[in-house]
C-alpha cells in the first residue's frame, strides 16, 4: 500500500443511475489484488453480495472473508470516514484505501469538499481519484437529459465505460467523441462485462509524495495516449510560444445537447517558472470572479526561487494542501495547469490562463502599485 505519509487514499466512485457501479463494486471487492477496501455508500444492501463471502454482517457494516468492509452512510459522510479511522486506530478493523460510492444522482463536488475542508478528515484520508462509469448503452440520451451526468463526466480522472458490448462500434465512437468533448483530460477504459484492472482504479492522484513525471503528467491527462491534434490550431491567433502552451478540449464537430457547451476546459504549459506574485494573483482574481464555476483546477508548478515544484489540485474555492515535489529531479522546469469549468467560455479560460505568462516589470516605474504586475495586464472578459 502507498500512502501519503498515514493518509488514506480515498476513490470517489460516481455515475448516473444504471452504469453499473454495483457491478463494478462486486468485482473490485473479490479481487485480492484489491487489497483491504472499505467501501463507503448510501446504501450497503444493494451491492448483493454472495452469502459464502460475508464474515459477518451487522445493521451498520458487512465484514467479508476477503478483509474488505462494506459501510453505511451514517448523518454525514464525515461522520461515517471519522468512524472509520476510529475503529482503524483501535484496531477493530483493517482496510488500506476507501472507495466512495455516490448515489446515481448525485453531485461529487461536496465529497470532494469535505475530503479537502474538514479538517479532522484531511488529515486522515486523501483524494486518490474520481472514477465515473459511463453507460455506453443509454449514455447519450442520458447525458442529452441529466446535467448531474454532464458534471459527473467532467470531473472523472479515469472514464469507465460499461456495457460497451451493446451498442455497435459507430454508436460507441461517437459516445467517446462525446465524452472526450466534455473532459478530453480523463482517461478512459472500457469494461469487460464490469471488469477493469485493479491498477486503473488506483493511484491517480499526484497528490502525493514521490511521483513521477510520468504521473505527473497522466494525471493532467497530458500522456502521449490522451494527446490528441487540434484541428483547430493556428486558427485562434494565440501561438505557442517558447515561453508557453495553450490547448483547448475540441468540441466534437456538432454539440449533442444544450447540456454539453456549459462545460469547457483549457490547460497551460509555461516552460520558466513562474512569479509567485504572478501565480497568487491569478488564482486569486480567478477565485474571485468566478470560483464557484470551477468544477476542476490541477496542475504542477514551478516557482521563481524555490529549489523544488509543487502539485495543486482545488474544486470551486477549496484547495488540497499543496504536495511539494522533493525528489524532482531539476531538469524540467514546465508548469502544467489544467482547469475545468462550468458556464465560462473557452475564450474567458484562456485569458485566465494568459495571466500566467506575465512577468514583473524590471523598471519600478512600470509596475502596478496595486499589484506589483506589469501595467501591460489581461483585461478579464468575466
Amino acid at each position: 500500500m502507498e500512502l501519503d505519509g498515514q493518509r488514506v487514499p480515498v476513490t470517489l466512485l460516481t455515475g448516473f443511475l444504471g452504469a453499473g457501479k454495483t457491478t463494478l463494486l462486486n468485482h473490485l471487492i473479490r479481487d485480492p489484488q484489491a487489497g483491504r477496501i472499505a467501501v463507503v455508500m448510501n446504501e450497503f444492501g444493494d451491492v448483493g453480495l454472495d452469502h459464502d463471502l460475508i464474515e459477518e454482517a451487522t445493521e451498520e457494516t458487512v465484514l467479508l472473508q476477503s478483509g474488505c468492509l462494506c459501510c453505511a452512510i451514517l448523518g454525514d459522510l464525515a461522520k461515517t470516514l471519522g468512524g472509520l479511522i476510529e475503529n482503524r486506530s483501535a484496531g477493530t478493523i483493517q482496510f488500506d484505501r476507501v472507495v466512495i460510492e455516490t448515489s446515481g444522482i448525485a453531485d461529487p463536488d461536496p465529497i470532494v469538499h469535505t475530503l479537502a475542508s474538514d479538517f479532522q478528515i484531511a488529515q486522515a484520508f486523501r483524494l486518490d481519484g474520481v472514477v465515473t462509469l459511463a453507460d455506453a448503452a443509454t449514455g447519450m440520451k442520458t447525458l442529452d437529459q441529466q446535467f448531474e451526468a454532464i458534471h459527473q463526466v467532467a470531473m472523472a480522472d479515469v472514464l469507465i465505460l460499461s456495457k460497451t458490448d451493446l451498442v455497435e462500434p459507430f454508436d460507441l465512437s461517437r459516445f467517446e467523441n462525446r465524452l472526450e468533448g466534455i473532459n478530453a483530460s480523463a482517461r478512459r477504459i472500457r469494461a469487460d462485462h464490469g471488469r477493469i484492472p485493479v491498477g486503473a482504479l488506483f493511484g491517480l492522484s499526484a497528490m502525493r509524495e514521490g511521483v513521477t513525471t510520468s504521473d505527473v503528467d497522466k494525471w493532467l491527462g497530458m500522456t502521449p495516449e490522451l494527446a490528441k491534434p487540434d484541428p483547430l490550431a493556428g486558427l485562434s491567433g494565440f501561438a505557442a510560444t517558447p515561453a508557453a502552451s495553450m490547448t483547448f478540449n475540441p468540441s466534437a464537430p456538432a454539440r449533442h445537447a444544450h447540456h454539453d457547451h456549459r462545460i469547457n476546459s483549457a490547460s497551460i504549459e509555461v516552460t520558466e517558472p513562474i512569479p509567485a506574485n504572478v501565480f497568487d494573483f491569478w488564482l486569486d482574481t480567478l477565485i474571485a470572479l468566478k470560483g464557484p464555476n470551477i468544477l476542476r483546477m490541477k496542475g504542477i508548478l514551478h516557482v521563481e526561487g524555490l529549489q523544488y515544484p509543487f502539485v495543486f489540485h482545488g474544486v470551486q474555492h477549496i484547495f488540497d494542501a499543496p504536495v511539494p515535489l522533493k525528489n524532482w529531479s531539476g531538469a524540467d522546469t514546465t508548469s502544467r495547469v489544467v482547469i475545468i469549468a462550468r458556464d465560462m467560455p473557452e475564450a474567458d479560460l484562456k485569458a485566465s490562463l494568459d495571466m500566467l505568462l506575465m512577468r514583473p516589470a524590471e523598471s519600478t516605474a512600470s509596475k502596478d502599485l496595486a499589484s506589483g504586475m506589469m501595467v501591460e495586464t489581461i483585461d478579464m472578459p468575466f
